[in-house]
């Protein structure tokens, strides 16, 4: 199984998208600011949006579609699922 996600900062003005294959070790590397990079510079931590994909394909697929989008679409898609944007990973 494979996730495509998206991750937003405190005021949700940041927003990054990636995929994996293990959404909750991804989500901890992202909070703990284990990988430098994007995520860490502009402390993007929060899981506000996350599907399912059957394959890596179709997840990388997926990825580049929505990294393609304006913000509003992208916006839309994140409300869909989680209209207060709410950390999705408080479960975990």
């Amino acid at each position: 199984m494979y996730y495509v996600y998206m991750m937003a900062n405190w005021n949700n003005r940041v927003l990054y998208t990636g995929i994996t294959n293990n959404l909750e070790r991804r989500v901890y590397e992202h909070k703990n600011k284990i990988i430098k990079g994007f995520t860490s510079k502009y402390n993007v931590n929060k899981l506000v949006y996350y599907e399912c994909a059957s394959s890596v394909v179709s997840a990388i697929e997926k990825e580049k579609q929505i990294k393609g989008w304006k913000r509003s679409k992208k916006e839309a898609l994140v409300y869909e699922q989680n209209p207060d944007w709410e950390d999705l990973s408080k479960g975990f």
